[in-house]
């Protein structure tokens, strides 16, 4: 008889950390973007591209790591993704300090980011389905939900600590690529960590799967039980990523406006803490939503796809019409807290509509879904260039849409309501609403 899926406080500490730092990273450097593109020279839209290569890496990328990490173990894709993660920072710190000192032109610094943040994409996108089937592999379908949602609760946590840690380390002749720095070194004492002291035990249908071949690896791209779930993903992501990449520009132009008068590294450099105002802002929504209003009204995966994308999808009309800084920060504030209602909702769901044995395959595919959409963030930001307000009114349109969708598909609205458990622990959601739905 299979041992009961467990996760000790220890391991979940451990791989919350690793998403924690890793969103760190990502968030400061984030934060930091639009000022360094500016003060090196880099058109608006091309700076926003500097994450393009990375996404498409990140996308293609994601089924081959969760493939490798049924094969090879949940632990040692932690680690590709982790060293990944600080090479990748070292060397954008080294492109963007290159590109402060004006050793190159705007267009070649622009190509050294681009390939030095693309070994992020490949590499760092190991960690991520690892993380998640570590998890999924370990706690029961009544309980994934909830740990799902802790282990969004690090993304959002690092969001927080990010975009505040960042100017800290903005310090003498290392000026915007400090922080890169910093972050580099941060993962690698997480990857440290990993190394040392997690503990990857083999039991319930991790022992199973380790004495017996892998089946044929199915197509979850076109699983009827996924799709769903990966439209919704990736068009939430799309918007997410678009109000995330175009806000510093607004923000730096709201600023501009309100003091005509600076000059234009001052002004940036005011613009800078109003950004991290506004991200900080959005995150503490964030963690609002994950580790309070889930927990306290008991959400399921449903209710958090319906709320996280109508909430989302006000915020951003709050923001495209926003009359100044304080107007956009809460718009912000309120489409954060719906994307934090979204994610956990379309993460878990994937992981309840699988048995057991797809879990990583489910993961990698999430994972993908939210990488690739990234790509799209250069057209919002040259939109923005155009009219600032249509991008906001294109996501609230986009995000409205996704709240009928959730609301309409079978597999969305029916989701987690019925879980049977198979002899070898492999929790598989049937949905049968669906097949009624699909057969009226």
């Amino acid at each position: 008889m299979s041992e009961a899926p467990r996760l000790s406080r220890r391991a979940f500490a451990i791989i919350f950390a690793v998403s924690m730092a890793t969103a760190v990273g990502n968030t400061g450097l984030q934060s930091v973007l639009p000022a360094i593109g500016r003060s090196v020279g880099i058109p608006d839209p091309m700076v926003a591209g500097i994450f393009s290569l990375s996404a498409v890496l990140w996308a293609a990328s994601s089924p081959f790591w969760a493939r490798q990490s049924d094969i090879r173990g949940r632990k040692p894709l932690m680690i590709v993704g982790l060293a990944g993660f600080a090479i990748s920072m070292i060397l954008c710190g080294l492109v963007v300090s290159a590109g402060l000192a004006r050793l190159a032109t705007p267009m070649v610094i622009f190509a050294a980011f681009l390939v030095s943040r693309a070994i992020f994409g490949f590499f760092g996108a190991a960690s991520n389905p690892a993380t998640q089937a570590f998890v999924a592999e370990r706690t029961s379908p009544e309980e994934r939900t909830q740990w799902m949602s802790n282990l969004a609760g690090a993304f959002s946590l690092g969001t927080v600590v990010g975009p505040v840690v960042a100017p800290v380390f903005i310090i003498g002749v290392l000026e915007f690529a400090g922080p890169l720095y910093a972050f580099a070194l941060i993962a690698i004492a997480m990857l440290f960590v990993v190394i040392r002291y997690l503990k990857e035990e083999p039991l319930g249908a991790i022992a199973i799967r380790e004495k017996r071949p892998a089946p044929p690896r199915k197509q979850l791209w076109r699983d009827s039980r996924l799709v769903p779930f990966i439209a919704y993903g990736f068009l939430l992501s799309v918007c997410q990523s678009a109000l995330g990449q175009t806000l510093g520009f607004l923000i730096i132009d709201k600023t501009h406006k309100a003091f005509p008068e600076l000059n234009p590294h001052a002004l940036l450099h005011i613009a800078q803490g109003y950004i991290e105002v506004a991200m900080v802002a959005g995150a503490i929504s964030g963690l609002l939503a994950l580790w309070g209003f889930i927990r306290m009204f008991a959400m399921t995966p449903k209710m958090l796809l319906r709320w996280g994308a109508g909430l989302a999808a006000l915020g951003n009309l709050i923001v495209a019409f926003s009359p100044d800084y304080a107007t956009a920060t809460i718009g912000y504030g309120l489409a954060s807290l719906g994307f934090s209602f979204a994610r956990p909702g379309f993460t878990a769901g994937a992981s309840l509509s699988v048995g057991m044995e797809d879990q990583a395959g489910a993961a990698g595919a999430i994972a993908a879904v939210n990488g690739v959409n990234i790509i799209l963030a250069p057209f919002a930001v040259s939109f923005y260039k155009i009219s600032p307000e249509g991008p906001f009114v294109l996501c609230a349109a986009v995000l409205a849409g996704i709240f009928a969708y959730a609301y309409l598909n079978p597999v969305l609205r029916n989701v987690g309501e019925m879980i049977m458990e198979r002899g070898d622990m492999a929790i598989e959601a049937t949905l049968e609403r669906s097949d009624e739905g699909a057969g009226a």
